[in-house]
C-alpha cells in the first residue's frame, strides 16, 4: 500500500530563518506519521501560491511553515486549485496572528505533530476583489507605505497606536474619504484614518483587538473603522479603545459584523492582505466564504 503524499511548502527566511534549525525534525515527524513528503522551499513572493495551485492531485494534505504571509499564499493556492485537501500550518513568523487564533503552538515540533493529527477545522476565508485572504484586510495608518518584494507589514495596530500617540497636529494624520456599503445597502461615508476587515482573535500581536466572541467559522467578518479625530483631546480615548480597553470608548471607533462589505474612494488607496501589500484600489469588495478551508488544529 502506497504511503499518503504530503506537499510541504516552507519559507526558509520566515522568522529570522528559524525553520532551518527545525526542518529535519519537522520532516521526520511527518515521515514517522506515514507520509511521503515533498519539501518545497519558496523562492520568491507568490511562489508558494503557484506551487500549491499547480500541485498534482495525488497529495492528500498540504502543510506549510512560515509566517501569516506564507499561510496566505498556501490558502490562496488551495482556493484557486481544482481540488481541495486539508492544510497543516507550522508557524515560523514574527507575529503569527492566525496561528494564535487557532491555538496552534509556536513550538514548531508541537505544531508539526498537530499537522499529522486527526483534528480538522472548517474555517472561513476572505475574498478581496480577485484575491483571497486568511484573516485581515486593512487600509490606513502605516498601510500606505512603499513596499519592496521582501517587506511585510508587522504589528500594524501597534504602529497605528504609536503614530496616533505621537501626533502633535491633526493635519499630521492622513485621512481617506471612503464610501462604505454593507448589510442591506447601508451606506457610511466619512473620513477615516484606519479600517480593517478581520477573521481573527488578534491582529498585529494585539489580542481582542477585533472584538469579543469572535468565531472563525460563522460566515461573518469583524470590521473596525477609525474616523478622523475631531480634536487632539480625542486621541488618548481613541488609542485606548483601539487597543481593546473595555473601559474606554470613543465616538471615532466603529465596530461592525457582516459577511459582505465594499469600500469606494476617489483616489487609489493602499491595502494590505494578511500583513503583505495588497495593491492600490479605488474600490474593494470583500466577501466571506464560510467554512471554505480545512485546517489542522489541536
Amino acid at each position: 500500500m502506497n504511503a499518503p503524499r504530503m506537499l510541504f511548502v516552507y519559507n526558509p527566511h520566515a522568522g529570522k530563518a528559524t525553520i532551518r534549525g527545525h526542518l529535519l525534525d519537522i520532516i521526520d515527524i511527518f515521515t514517522k506519521a506515514g507520509y511521503e513528503v515533498t519539501a518545497y522551499p519558496t523562492q520568491s513572493q507568490g511562489d508558494g501560491e503557484r506551487r500549491v495551485r499547480e500541485r498534482d492531485d495525488n497529495y492528500s494534505i498540504v502543510a506549510c511553515c512560515g509566517g501569516d504571509g506564507t499561510l496566505d499564499e498556501v490558502v490562496s493556492g488551495m482556493m484557486n486549485s481544482e481540488f481541495k485537501v486539508p492544510i497543516g500550518y507550522v508557524p515560523a513568523g514574527s507575529t503569527n496572528d492566525f496561528a494564535k487564533s487557532l491555538k496552534i503552538p509556536s513550538s514548531m515540533t508541537r505544531a508539526a505533530k498537530i499537522v499529522v493529527g486527526d483534528n480538522e477545522y472548517l474555517c472561513d476565508v476572505g475574498a478581496m476583489n480577485d484575491k483571497n485572504f486568511v484573516y485581515c484586510a486593512a487600509f490606513g495608518i502605516f498601510t500606505d507605505v512603499s513596499y519592496s518584494t521582501d517587506q511585510s507589514l508587522k504589528n500594524a495596530l501597534g504602529h497605528a497606536a504609536y503614530i496616533l500617540q505621537s501626533v502633535k497636529e491633526l493635519q499630521d494624520i492622513r485621512t481617506y474619504h471612503m464610501k462604505i456599503t454593507y448589510g442591506n445597502g447601508t451606506v457610511l461615508e466619512d473620513d477615516f484614518i484606519y479600517g480593517m476587515v478581520t477573521n481573527s482573535i488578534q491582529v498585529g500581536g494585539i489580542q481582542n483587538i477585533t472584538g469579543k466572541n469572535v468565531k472563525l467559522d460563522d460566515g461573518e467578518f469583524e470590521v473596525t473603522l477609525v474616523r478622523r479625530p475631531q480634536s487632539l483631546l480625542d486621541i488618548p480615548n481613541l488609542v485606548g479603545a483601539l487597543l481593546g480597553n473595555d473601559i474606554i470608548s470613543s465616538r471615532d471607533l466603529i465596530n461592525l459584523k457582516m459577511s459582505h462589505i465594499s469600500f469606494e474612494s476617489d483616489i487609489p488607496v493602499s491595502w494590505t492582505r494578511d500583513g503583505e501589500f495588497g495593491g492600490e484600489h479605488k474600490k474593494v469588495e470583500i466577501y466571506n466564504m464560510q467554512r471554505a478551508m480545512t485546517i489542522k488544529v489541536p
